[in-house]
This record gives C-alpha cells, sequence and structure tokens, in this order.
C-alpha cells in the first residue's frame, strides 16, 4: 500500500531491537506484525501514572528500549512512503506500563486498591460533595459531566444508584475506610425507602426503574425509560437493582437487605422464568407481568445474555459468597447449564448467540443487535465460568471459557494499538477481519471483562498465554482510561487510546455508567493478583450487625476461588487479634455481642 498522506496513531508491541545511536528500535505487535519506530528530538516518555499519581516519569528510557521483549505504546505519526516498502513511523509519546524494565505497574500489591479508593472518593465527592457535606441520596443525579458536575436533571436511576453502591461496598472491602461503608448503607436505604415495591399480596419486591426528584415531589417510574426497553419490565433492571445491597450484605449481614433479595428471586422465580422451558424473560409487561403481550412489540417472548447470564456477576455471586447456602449455588449452576447450552454458536462465528426467542431459535433481527456481536460478553462469560468451575467443575464450563479465551483475541481485540472493541458484526463480510457496526472506539467495561477473564483464566489455569493477554489489556487500560485530571475513568476512547468525550460517552454518570464496572475490576484484580498469580496477602473487611449472620458465621472468602487456594491468616477484630476462625473453610465465627464490630481478615495464597 502506497501511503501518500500523513496520520497519526498508536503502536503497542514487544521490543525486539534498539539502536541508540541512530535513534530507533523495533516491535512486534501482539499478533507478530514487526514495526520500526523512530525517535526524534522530542519524544517524551511517561510510565503508567495511577489516580491520586503525580506524572510518572519512566528517566532514562535506554534501559527500556534495550530490553528485548519490553512492552511499550508508541504513540506518532506515519509519514508518506513514496513508494518504499515500508513507511515511516516517528514516535512523539511513549508509555511503560512499569517503573522497571518487563515490570507491570498494575500487578504492584496496593495498585487497584489505591484506585478503587480514589475513585469511590471522587463518586462521594461528585454526587454529595462529601467530606463537605454529609452524604444525602436525595441529592444523587443519575447524569454527571466529565469533571463530576451535575447535569441538572432530576432523574435517579434505580440501577446507577445501586451500581455506585456496588462501588462503595467494594471500596469498603478493600480499604477498611468508614466512609465507604456509609455510602453503601445509606445508599442501600435510599434504594429501600424509595425505589423498592413490595407486593404484599404475593409476598415479592419490584424495583422501579427510577425517580423524577423535583423539590419534595418524588414522580416514581415503574417502567424503563431506556429506549430499548421502553414502557416494560426488563429483566436486567430488577438484577442491578440487586447490585449494591448484595455486596453491602457480604459487610453487613443485615437481614432487612436479605429479605428484599430473597423476595426479588422469588419474583425471577414467578414471573420471569419460562414455565414451561428453559431459562428467564427478558421483558414483562409492567400491568399483567406476562412476556407474551403484543404490546412488549420486539421484547415480547424473549430471552438473551441478560436476562440468563446477568444474575452470576451482578448479585448471584455475591450473594453465595456471603450465604454458602446451596440454593444459591444451585441456581448458579443452573444459569452456568443454560449458558453453556444454549448460547455457543461457533459452526457459525467465533462469537456466542446472545439474543433469542422463548424456543431458544436464535434471534438475529432485535432492534440493534441484529447478527452482531458484543465482544464484552464474549470474555463475560469465560470470567464467569472460571469463577463457577471453582464451586461446580464440569468439563464444559472450562471448555467453553478456553474456547472464549483462544477465539477473542484475534476477533475482537485491537492487535495493532491495543484494548478490545465494542460491538462487531458476528460473521465476517469483507477480508479477515470482524467488520465494527458503529466505530472502533474503546469503552472502558469491555476492557474490564477482557483484564478479569485473562487474568483469573491465568490464576486458576497457568497457561501463559492467559497472562499475556491479561497483561496487555490491562496496561492499556491504566494507559489510557484513567481520568488523571478530573478522577475516575473515561467512558471511550478512539482506536489510538486518546479518550472520547463527545456526547454522553463524556459523562462519568449516565444510564450506563455509574462506580461499577471500573471498581469491580479494582476489586477482582486486587484479588486475582495478589491471591492467585502474585501470591501477596491482602486485607478485607467487614462490619456485621449482631447475629446479623447465622450461628454467627461471618464468611470472607473475597471471590469463587479453586478449594484450598487460599486461607485466612490472621483476624483482627476491633483492631485486637482474634483466632477463632477456620482458615481453609474461610469462616470467622464471630463473637457474641450487642454491637456492631469491625473484622479485619487478612487472606493468603496457600502455594
Amino acid at each position: 500500500m502506497n501511503i501518500n498522506f500523513t496520520f497519526s496513531d498508536t503502536i503497542a508491541g514487544y521490543i525486539t531491537g534498539y539502536n541508540a545511536e541512530e535513534r530507533w528500535f523495533t516491535v512486534e505487535t501482539s499478533d507478530k506484525r514487526p514495526f520500526k519506530i523512530n525517535l526524534i528530538a522530542s519524544t517524551y516518555a511517561r510510565g503508567v501514572q495511577n489516580l491520586t499519581e503525580g506524572w510518572q516519569d519512566p528517566g532514562d528510557i535506554a534501559p527500556f528500549l534495550s530490553t528485548n521483549g519490553q512492552y511499550v505504546f508508541a504513540y506518532g505519526t506515519f509519514y508518506p512512503n513514496a513508494g518504499a516498502e515500508e513507511t515511516t513511523f516517528e514516535a512523539q509519546q511513549l508509555i511503560f506500563p512499569g517503573k522497571e524494565p518487563k515490570a507491570y505497574r498494575h500487578e504492584e500489591q496496593n495498585y487497584w486498591i489505591t484506585q478503587i479508593s480514589s475513585i469511590a472518593s471522587s463518586y462521594l465527592k461528585w454526587q454529595f460533595d462529601y467530606p463537605k457535606e454529609e452524604i444525602n441520596y436525595k441529592n444523587y443525579r443519575t447524569m454527571l459531566h466529565l469533571g463530576g458536575s451535575k447535569k441538572g436533571d432530576y432523574l435517579q436511576e434505580t440501577d446507577t444508584i445501586s451500581r455506585m453502591v456496588y462501588g462503595f461496598a467494594s471500596a469498603y472491602l478493600l480499604t477498611g475506610k468508614d466512609e465507604f461503608l456509609e455510602g453503601a448503607e445509606l445508599g442501600t436505604e435510599y434504594l429501600r425507602d424509595h425505589m423498592r415495591f413490595f407486593d404484599q399480596d404475593d409476598d415479592l419486591v419490584y424495583w422501579y426503574h427510577g425517580l423524577k426528584v423535583e423539590g419534595q415531589k418524588e414522580t416514581k417510574l415503574l417502567t424503563s425509560e431506556f429506549g430499548d426497553d421502553l414502557d416494560s419490565l426488563p429483566m436486567y433492571e430488577q438484577i442491578y437493582a440487586l447490585a449494591g445491597p448484595t455486596q453491602t450484605y457480604r459487610i453487613t449481614g443485615d437481614q432487612r437487605i436479605r429479605d428484599d433479595i430473597d423476595k426479588t428471586i422469588d419474583l425471577f422465580e414467578k414471573y420471569f422464568k419460562d414455565p414451561n422451558g428453559v431459562g428467564y424473560y427478558s421483558h414483562l409487561h409492567p400491568i399483567t407481568l406476562d412476556a407474551h403481550e403484543e404490546s412488549l412489540a420486539h421484547n415480547k417472548a424473549r430471552k438473551n445474555w441478560n436476562s440468563v447470564g446477568d444474575h452470576a456477576p451482578a448479585y448471584l455471586i455475591n450473594l453465595w459468597l456471603a450465604s454458602g447456602e446451596q440454593k444459591h449455588a444451585d441456581f448458579l449452576e443452573y444459569t452456568f447449564d443454560t449458558i453453556t447450552k444454549y448460547f455457543p454458536d461457533y459452526e457459525n462465528s467465533p462469537f456466542v448467540q446472545e439474543k433469542f426467542f422463548e424456543d431458544w431459535s436464535k434471534d438475529q433481527t432485535w432492534g440493534w443487535q441484529q447478527n452482531r456481536a458484543v465482544v464484552g460478553h464474549n470474555l463475560k462469560i469465560a470470567w464467569n465460568l472460571i469463577r463457577q468451575q471453582s464451586l461446580t467443575p464440569k468439563e464444559e464450563y472450562l471448555e467453553f471459557a478456553k474456547k472464549i479465551a483462544e477465539l477473542m483475541p484475534a476477533a475482537g481485540s485491537d492487535q495493532q494499538r491495543g484494548g478490545w472493541y465494542d460491538v462487531v458484526e458476528r460473521v465476517q463480510k469483507t477480508g479477515d477481519k470482524h467488520q465494527f457496526v458503529w466505530h472502533d472506539r474503546k469503552a472502558w467495561w469491555q476492557q474490564e471483562q477482557a483484564i478479569l477473564a485473562y487474568l483469573i483464566m491465568y490464576g486458576v489455569l497457568g497457561d501463559k498465554e492467559y497472562e499475556k493477554q491479561a497483561r496487555e489489556a490491562a496496561a492499556f487500560y491504566n494507559a489510557f482510561f484513567l481520568d488523571n485530571d478530573d478522577g475516575g475513568v473515561y467512558f471511550n476512547v478512539l482506536g489510538n487510546g486518546m479518550p472520547y468525550l463527545l456526547g454522553t460517552e463524556r459523562f462519568k454518570g449516565s444510564h450506563s455508567m455509574s462506580a461499577y464496572h471500573s471498581t469491580e475490576l479494582c476489586y477482582l484484580s486486587a484479588v486475582y493478583i495478589n491471591l492467585l498469580i502474585t501470591k501477596q496477602p491482602t486485607y478485607f473487611y467487614f462490619k456485621p450487625y449482631p447475629n446479623g449472620w447465622k450461628d454467627n458465621i461471618l464468611r470472607v472468602s473475597p471471590d469463587i476461588l479453586p478449594p484450598g487456594s487460599v486461607y485466612i491468616s490472621e483476624v483482627f477484630i476491633d483492631d485486637q487479634p482474634y483466632t477463632d476462625f477456620d482458615a481453609y473453610a474461610l469462616t470467622v465465627k464471630l463473637p457474641e455481642t450487642e454491637e456492631r464490630i469491625r473484622v479485619k481478615v487478612q487472606i493468603s495464597s496457600a502455594k
């Protein structure tokens, strides 16, 4: 190809050679394509800069460039090649993922703990002006500008509050900072008081889509106002209403939360579950609670990833971690059996099928999805299958996860610049690439799915290819998604890694974004890296209510991990050493008390 114009882009790859005298180095991309990168007088370098940190100056870059296998991001300009075989690429900026050659900062023991604390603190400040003002959810708004200021709307969406509560609860689990638990508990209480509907006749709990708050007036919105789900009760909104409260329940054992969770699950079983088949419907009519109403239109009698698969990561795994009850393990197994049976479609595409009719035949005409793939959903399946594999091991779970992990880099990642794409065509239409549906931008939550999928697969299975993919995904995310000016993370970046700041993708709060995926990534990255990969002990914090847990047994497993892989190495109650615990059962026998206590648990790798 003869390029007769200039353009700027990013190249991510592993260094293969360096000529200090002539000022160039060579890299090989993830898919093994070579590039020569020229240094110019103004080329500068930086290291990955975590939230709360200042500029990270790597100092002399020669040790990095002279280390074969060093991963680097180079942003620069391609110049016309005038018929030559190769274009000329000059780098303006280099980004290294670690402070020294071949190091990756995201594998430092406290890296993700620092990041989750910063993100949670940002949302406390943006939503409540904390610590200047008290935390008051009446002031919560769904929409937040880039810098965290409120957009002026009066909408409070149930799911976005719940997702923010999840973030606060997860931040408390890793840091023990009281303001995060306060944010989680007050948010849960606000959801219970304002967004919950208790049906006394059926003994069920429903969750409103949200509230419009104008002064002292509250207008409850029962049905979804989001375009794809308009005037219906979507399953995923009910699911995500439980995300924050369930994570808070893990910490506190608040039985009122547990009652809400149980009655919402009863709603799923009574109305959303297919009584004559397998799985759960995606939408119900708000009055008849029937999935077959004609007014549901394109959502009539449909099943999809969200209605079946989202139970596990949103609340169900965390509920099982808290309860240890067999019925929750059985529910998890049912969802993963369903996914494993119906979602693979590898004779037609490297991507799973996500939308279905009632009988599990393919729905490839639905709305925007058509016959298209959400890259992150494939990775989300792999990540959660490996979690479930440690609870109910099955060969089909393992093989399905491995299949996804093998196919996704070529099908859904950017192997020149790094990072993971959004929505692509499930079937190739031109060449050997899957075409983009709308754009080649990369969303923060899709990066999360890739990082967690490959981290846990490497931590559990030990395949070095999984380590490579996890490192590349985490390096891209930390190099380009962290907003070191205003806090939090960007919604989207361009293909080259530069932030995309237009429309709703400019916001730090929206229908799609509210401290959930970014904090989930921090929490579980800390768990997988510290406990499965680098084998560094990590503290977790709980603050249970008196008699909140059956038999006073607090379950402290940080995630579903391979049996015997981690153990409790020490426990403190109200900062005093405590010894009544079962190290490998990951349980603490709480003392009889009439007061809440603070439980600090150190969990260590057993290998």
